[in-house]
């Protein structure tokens, strides 16, 4: 998402790349220029200009999540950081700071997920400048007192207790602790709750966080919008070039490959209809992997909103109030989801039995060609559909550019896709095989 262009005068090191030309454009999916520049310093800076009627939306995408909390008793720090970062500096203290986004009548955000965390305004495009100069201040020159921290150690608390009152965050953080044994994937991002309760302990952690993370190299701006490359670069060079490096990559342990299948069974203490997920261990993230999209598009096939077993557990038998399957893009290996929420628990067997017949199918029968390529065209109209805004654009490429550490394979991506044949989806289906499999199922109170 980003176009570059130079401040040799202040000692930048750019390396100026159009990533979609106005000759080129005629074969590519993203409809919108991309311009890219990297300061000395190592940080990215992706801007897409596109006519929005004077609005932009400017992002901070942190390469580090719950994925890279690898130290005993520390988990759920990469969430807990999120809101620290939100406290403000010795220049623009937080009420300062909220003043100022208030004033500009922009909306900011984060959220964190276990591969990264993403810091987000949507704005006037006119405002960037005051934009760049608040946040590059709070990215470089973070500052808050212990009892803040401990303050907010408490909301991070309340938010889990809150969270856990969620069937589905009861679920999956079963789910995880399960499926993983070794890799820091078997902790949700709000981390055990022994660690939550110990956070306002580690005041003098959260700068070692902050020093070892939040540094430039380590992170990637996306700006979309109403905006000028050049002049946007101009301000990042300004704003960003003194930025010193010094992120120290953890050591995320590998995860051992699954054998055998794991179940477990969870007693959730409240109301609701049961749960059922079925997790297969994935392959990691890589926009040029044939693997990676057929597992995609099998899951799609297979159980999504337009496959038969869908229509038969869903509008037939009326078995399901909720089905369907996801599979993550995840720097590391994640797990491919098929989940249902069933009317009656005595169902789960019988739900498992057709998940079994449906893989089964896919893996000895070879998809009509017509149904694959509808799906793909499917994939590129929804794709192209979801960027009609800046905040549009933005959010559905954050992702994309905190797994694979830019924007430079997002065409790639979809002609991989294109690549997939039947023989794909077989040897896709074969991959969804029980021993690789975790199956979670949640009851409630009757």
């Amino acid at each position: 998402m980003n176009k570059l262009f130079y401040f040799f005068s202040l000692g930048m090191v750019l390396m100026t790349l159009n990533l979609f030309s106005d000759t080129e454009s005629e074969d590519k999916i993203f409809p919108y220029p991309i311009h890219k520049e990297t300061l000395e310093n190592g940080l990215n800076v992706y801007v897409i200009p596109m006519e929005s009627n004077g609005l932009a939306s400017y992002w901070t995408i942190v390469r580090t999540g719950s994925r890279d909390e690898v130290e005993k008793g520390k988990t759920g720090f990469a969430h807990f950081f999120e809101h620290m970062m939100f406290r403000g500096t010795k220049k623009y203290p937080q009420d300062v700071y909220d003043s100022i986004v208030v004033s500009l009548g922009a909306d900011a955000n984060a959220y964190t997920t276990d591969d990264y965390t993403a810091y987000h305004l949507n704005i006037a495009a006119e405002d960037i400048e005051t934009v760049m100069d608040i946040e590059s201040e709070r990215f470089q020159n973070l500052s808050y007192a212990e009892p803040e921290f401990k303050t907010e150690a408490g909301a991070v608390y309340g938010e889990y207790r809150k969270n856990i009152t969620n069937p589905i965050s009861v679920l999956f953080e079963k789910l995880q602790e399960t499926a993983y044994k070794k890799h820091t994937y078997s902790h949700t991002t709000m981390g055990y709750i022994e660690d939550i309760l110990n956070m306002p302990n580690m005041y003098d952690y959260s700068k070692e966080f902050y020093n070892r993370f939040y540094r430039p190299e380590n992170c990637i701006l996306v700006i979309v919008g109403d905006v000028d490359p050049e002049k946007t670069f101009e301000s990042v060079s300004n704003y960003f070039g003194s930025w010193e490096q010094g992120y120290q990559k953890p050591n995320i342990p590998s995860e051992p490959e699954q054998t055998q299948e794991r179940r477990a069974d969870v007693n959730y203490d409240g109301r609701t209809n049961p749960w059922m997920v079925l997790a297969y261990k994935g392959l990691p993230y890589d926009y040029k992997s044939k693997e990676v999209m057929a597992d995609q598009l099998f899951a799609s096939l297979a159980f999504g909103s337009n496959s038969e077993l869908y229509q038969k557990l869903y509008l037939e038998e009326q078995k399901v109030i909720a089905f369907g399957s996801s599979i993550p893009n995840n720097r590391d290996q994640g797990l491919n989801l098929i989940y249902a929420q069933l009317k009656d628990k005595t169902d789960f067997s019988y739900l498992e039995e057709e998940i079994g017949k449906t893989i089964e199918k896919y893996q000895t029968q070879a998809v009509e060609i017509e149904k694959l390529n509808d799906l793909k065209k499917r994939i590129k109209y929804s794709f192209l559909m979801s960027l009609n805004s800046p905040d549009e654009v933005a959010s559905g490429l954050a992702n994309f550019v905190a797994v694979t550490g830019g924007l430079e394979g997002l065409e790639t991506e979809f002609e991989t896709m294109e690549k997939v044949t039947p023989e794909d989806i077989m040897e896709a289906a074969k991959r969804f095989v029980s021993e690789k499999r975790t199956i979670v199922r949640l009851t409630g109170v009757e």
